[in-house]
């Protein structure tokens, strides 16, 4: 099986000026979405969307499911990242760095291919920039028990196939909440990941050929 979607695609996919992202990201947002209003201005705070190879050569994000005990998005599935240190330069040094305490995937390894618009969070009150990254070595994970319980892979053709979404309802803070989700390695990716993931999807039928997206249809047929 030859890889059809490749870094050159990924990375025109980010660089993309023009593309309705909220449009994009909306698409898998629950609906309502949870807004409180705050005293304070949203913590600043930054997400690494990994892109690697998978064993059988196709180009894959990095996702992590949180451990239980954690205080804030206990038990869900993210991208590595976390709030801005006073240490961190920029928001671009603090995803590297909790990408390397989470799951032992540091920046030399690394090679920053762009990032995302920024993306606030109305349930921790963060205002979070998305980094894409690629590794393009083995994947080699050492994931922190303290904050990561399982690391798992979302192949990126495989974002594009619609049998990997769903919907359902679910009732959050006593409201009746429709929640589109990625079913991925028996997980449901929710909330602002699954936005975010959205969002990359999008760009990625923005960029790809058509020739690329017609042989995805087919092997979903087939």
């Amino acid at each position: 099986m030859g890889r059809l979607i490749g870094f050159e695609h990924v990375s025109q996919a980010v660089a993309l000026t023009d593309f309705e992202f909220v449009a994009a990201r909306q698409i898998m947002a629950p609906a309502p979405r949870g807004w409180q209003k705050r005293d304070r201005a949203p913590s600043p705070a930054a997400v690494l969307i990994l892109i690697t190879v998978s064993d059988d050569d196709r180009l894959q994000t990095v996702l992590t499911l949180r451990n239980a005990g954690l205080r804030g998005h206990s038990g869900q599935v993210s991208f590595p990242g976390g709030r801005q240190d006073p240490q961190d330069k920029n928001l671009q040094q603090t995803a590297l760095r909790e990408t390397c305490e989470e799951i032992g995937i540091c920046g030399e390894r690394v090679s920053i291919l762009g990032q995302l618009p920024q993306f606030y969070i109305p349930a921790s009150h963060h205002d979070v920039c998305p980094i894409v990254a690629a590794d393009d070595g083995l994947l080699e994970l050492r994931p922190n028990p303290a904050e990561v319980a399982q690391v798992f892979c979302f192949a990126l053709e495989d974002l594009l196939q619609p049998r990997f979404k769903s919907v359902e309802q679910r009732v959050i803070r006593s409201v009746n909440v429709r929640v589109p989700y990625y079913e991925v390695a028996g997980h449901k990716v929710w909330g602002a990941t699954a936005m975010l993931l959205s969002e990359l999807e999008g760009r990625l039928c923005y960029v790809l050929p058509k020739r690329v997206l017609q042989e995805l249809r087919e092997r979903v047929d087939g």
